[in-house]
């Protein structure tokens, strides 16, 4: 049975053990940090705020640090090609590495989520500079991705101890991004339950929606997927694994070409999609193609918007409705040269839903892309 609830007493916990105050950063693992840093200042409109290697005394590696709007991403690429992070990008490709979690303290943090079933990662350390000390714990979480928990309340330097702050030398035009709306998770078949228990009982976060493969199918693939929220709602977690279908489903396809479960898509917020993807699309960033059908019943659904239908239809911009009100959605094709992962942008206008009635016209899509690719 078709299932969309939200879910009030998925735990049993009244006090949140594990309070977060948002998404830290994300780190990415990559073959050529500089040039990923030069695609997210050129195309994404980041700017550069901070950099670690060779000529801060760091010797085996290198990372940029870019931000826009509360959206911090760290770009880093070993010298060692023997190194874990080399490892990590030998076996994924460009892939996230950490899912840094804010938090007030680092200690607690671990202590609490390790007693509780957490795999250790990292063990509370200390680190300085003289702009002050941050505490940095972390756990293993699905595939090889890991939360760190990260304490920056004695700290005001401009990103971490060992990084000197930086600025673009080029012109960064940004393009609204605003924070990180959710970060999606792709786990093996039988490994969504596993998970999100993980996240209730280990973190002590809800269970907001659950999808089943009735939700979220075509007539060639299926997956089903279940959106963890810690308590004050700033983190969702959707955990998918592929379900039985006719053809190879995208999820399948992730764990095929990231070769484990993994981080699928990060929906980054904006308030004015129209010239979010407006920018995108001129700057070269590539969407995924919807096409005219799409619209012709969409208002029938949806009800009044806002905005200009034809404008939306033109940048290929998807529309859902919930109770609370609609959202504006598109999602890039993947940003990798392996299919793995890519970009959702979302504009929230009262909606708190991830796009229920948008699923089959995207799942087309990425269908259309697979053919092509010869993965379907």
């Amino acid at each position: 049975m078709s299932v969309e609830t939200l879910t009030k007493n998925s735990t049993q916990t009244t006090e949140d053990f594990l309070p977060l105050l948002g998404t830290d950063h994300i780190e990415f693992y990559c073959g050529n940090a500089k040039q990923s840093a030069y695609y997210y200042q050129s195309a994404w409109g980041y700017e550069l705020i901070a950099y670690a290697g060779l000529e801060t005394g760091v010797k085996d590696r290198t990372s940029y640090v870019l931000r826009q709007g509360k959206i911090t991403l760290v770009l880093t690429t070993s010298f060692d090609p023997d190194s874990e992070i080399s490892q990590h990008v030998r076996k994924h490709g460009d892939g996230v590495k950490y899912l840094s979690l804010w938090v007030d303290d680092a200690r607690k943090s671990f202590e609490e989520t390790v007693k509780r079933g957490a795999k250790p990662a990292m063990e509370p350390t200390v680190f300085k500079d003289e702009h002050g000390e941050v505490v940095i714990s972390a756990i293993h979480t699905y595939g090889d991705t890991i939360h760190k928990f990260v304490e920056r309340k004695n700290y005001n330097g401009a990103f971490l101890p060992g990084f000197a702050e930086k600025h673009s030398n080029m012109e960064i035009k940004p393009i609204g991004l605003m924070y990180v709306d959710h970060c999606v998770g792709n786990v093996e078949l039988g490994g969504m339950n596993k998970w999100v228990e993980f996240y209730e009982n280990v973190m002590g976060f809800k269970l907001l929606i659950t999808f089943d493969d009735k939700d979220i199918s075509t007539e060639y693939s299926a997956l089903m997927s279940k959106v963890v929220s810690n308590g004050n709602g700033y983190i969702k977690f959707p955990i998918n694994e592929p379900a039985e279908g006719k053809k190879k489903s995208q999820i399948e396809e992730y764990l095929e070409f990231y070769k484990s479960a993994g981080v699928q898509h990060i929906a980054v917020a904006t308030d004015d999609i129209i010239f979010t993807v407006g920018e995108l699309r001129k700057r070269g960033v590539e969407f995924l193609y919807v096409p005219d059908t799409y619209y012709e019943d969409v208002m029938d659904r949806v009800g009044a918007i806002e905005e200009d239908l034809e404008v939306l239809k033109s940048l290929n911009i998807l529309i859902d409705r919930d109770e609370e009100g609609y959202l504006l959605q598109l999602f890039t094709k993947p940003v990798e040269d392996r299919p793995t992962v890519f970009y959702e942008i979302i504009e929230r206008n009262g909606a708190k839903s991830f796009g229920k009635g948008n699923f089959k016209a995207l799942f087309e899509s990425i269908e259309r892309e697979q053919e092509l690719r010869g993965t379907l």
